[in-house]
Parts: C-alpha cells; sequence; structure tokens
C-alpha cells in the first residue's frame, strides 16, 4: 500500500514536571530532508531521533519542533553565571567592530543556550520523555500518510481503469480502421485500374498497415499496467518506481498518437495523455 508524504501529526504527554509536545509536519521531497527545532536541553537527542527518522521514513521533507512546559510549583531555576559572562565578553568583543552597537538586556541574555537551569527536572527522564514522544508522533504521521496513501491507490486505479478502457477502444477500431484505408485507397485508384499493379497495391496496403500497427504499444502499456498494479501492493517506497513507470507510459501514448491514422485512436491517445498525466500528478506525493 503507497503512503503519501503530506502530513501532519502532533502529540502531546503529561509529566509530573510538566509537559511535552512534538509536531511533525510532512511534505513531498525528491529525498528525504528531517529538520528538528528542539530545546537546548534536548540539543544532544537530534542525532538519535534524526536516525530514528530515517528508518521510519522514506522520502519527504520532515519538519519536527518539540515544545517543553515546566509546572513553576516547587521548582528552582538557576542561571549559569559563567557561561552567561563568556557569552557578554563575545558580545562585547564583536560590539566592538559595530560603529553603533546596541545595549544587551539582561531579560535577553536569559534567553540564551543553557543560562538558565531548572534544577529539579531529570534531564534523563526528560531526554526519554523527548524519545517516547517522538515514536507516538511520528507512528501518527506514517498513520495519516497510509491513509492519504490509500485515498491516492484509489484514484490512479481509476486512471488505470481508464486506460484499460482506451486501449480496448483502439484495439477494437483498429481492424475496422485498417479495412476503411484499404477502401479508401481502392476507390483512388479504380480510375486508373487499366495501369493499377495490384502487387503494388498490397505491398503499399502492407507499408500502411505496418506504420499503423500499434499491436506492440498496446501491449506495452498493458504490461506497464499490471506492473502499476503490482508495485502499489508493495510495503516500501514506491514513489520513485512508479514515476519511471509513468515515463513509460507516456512514450506509448506519444507513439500511438504519432502512429494515428483515424480520429478514433487520435482522440484515445489524447485520453490516455491526460490520464497519464493526472497519475503523475498524484504520484509526486507518493513516498
Amino acid at each position: 500500500m503507497p503512503r503519501s508524504m503530506t502530513s501532519f501529526a502532533r502529540s502531546t504527554a503529561h509529566h509530573e514536571w510538566g509537559s511535552i509536545t512534538c509536531e511533525i509536519r510532512s511534505v513531498n521531497h525528491r529525498f528525504l530532508e528531517v529538520n528538528f527545532r528542539l530545546p537546548e536541553t534536548l540539543r544532544e537527542l537530534e542525532m538519535v531521533l534524526r536516525e530514528k527518522a530515517r528508518k521510519k521514513l522514506g522520502r519527504g521533507k520532515i519538519d519536527c519542533s518539540f515544545q517543553l512546559t515546566f509546572n513553576n510549583n516547587d521548582s528552582e531555576v538557576n542561571a549559569d553565571l559563567g557561561l552567561a559572562k563568556k557569552y557578554i565578553d563575545i558580545a562585547q568583543k564583536i560590539a566592538t567592530e559595530i560603529d553603533q552597537p546596541g545595549l544587551i538586556p539582561p531579560l535577553e541574555v536569559m534567553k540564551w543556550p543553557g543560562i538558565l537551569k531548572n534544577e529539579n527536572i531529570d534531564i534523563e527522564h526528560l531526554k526519554s520523555a523527548a524519545n517516547d514522544i517522538f515514536i507516538e508522533a511520528s507512528d501518527d504521521l506514517i498513520r495519516g500518510r497510509e491513509r492519504e496513501g490509500e485515498k491516492l491507490s484509489e484514484m490512479i486505479e481509476q486512471r488505470l481503469i481508464g486506460i484499460s478502457a482506451q486501449t480496448t477502444v483502439i484495439r477494437e477500431n483498429l481492424p475496422g480502421i485498417l479495412a476503411n484505408q484499404r477502401h479508401r485507397l481502392n476507390e483512388k485508384m479504380s480510375d486508373f485500374v487499366p495501369q493499377l499493379d495490384t502487387d503494388r497495391l498490397e505491398q503499399e496496403m502492407v507499408i500502411i498497415a505496418n506504420r499503423s500497427d500499434v499491436a506492440e504499444e498496446l501491449d506495452r502499456l498493458e504490461a506497464h499496467l499490471i506492473e502499476i498494479r503490482r508495485v502499489l501492493k508493495k510495503q516500501d517506497s514506491i514513489g520513485r518506481r512508479l514515476d519511471f513507470l509513468m515515463q513509460e507510459l507516456n512514450r506509448e501514448a506519444n507513439t500511438l498518437g504519432s502512429k494515428s491514422i483515424a480520429g478514433v485512436t487520435t482522440n484515445a491517445s489524447v485520453e490516455l495523455k491526460v490520464l497519464i498525466e493526472q497519475m503523475r500528478e498524484q504520484i509526486q506525493n507518493i513516498e
């Protein structure tokens, strides 16, 4: 079953020390690109979470953010004044290179990474909570991708049925088209019967039949439809494989159009291209 690359998930867990929320947004992308926005206390987890995302998600642009809310009851917040002084010293050195440097408000210093620390929070407990909530949110994201992928699969199947119908139209009309072409050629040549070389006429008809013979193209189209349905049942990432098959379908549709000698086959070729393009647009969102 295909999975869409477009989804959203949000999970929140409540603890004695407060709450932690994880939000994950996913959109289509050629490769897997994961971006994290983590509070300073969780910065060490980024590589671990990134590896989990890589194992769970095949493709897509992923934006993941965490929010922490601490209970203020019985909490003891301290400031790392030594670290704050180092930041300030660096800021002052940079200020000497600026013509009109601005003042650094104390509240702004308090926002810098690592300055404020809640002494009542067990960092390891916090990391474990973050890991758990990420797994919960990413699983929810995958379920959303699967639901969307199921809808995309249904839309693709409708187009596949439409393509099968057009190939049937072409197969059913092809003998009549060739017979009509022979009849028209015979009518044009009726005035030249005394000089007409029947062998030459048959040769011309064979040439016309070969040029307009689309049996191979129809066979390949139907083979591609079978392969698309097979790929749609696979569990891994299938978007790139489907995109390649769309290119092959379009190639056969173009050949059918170039070989067309009747309006019915020309119309069928145009309809095929429309159906293929509709599928291709949907497949851009499949993982």
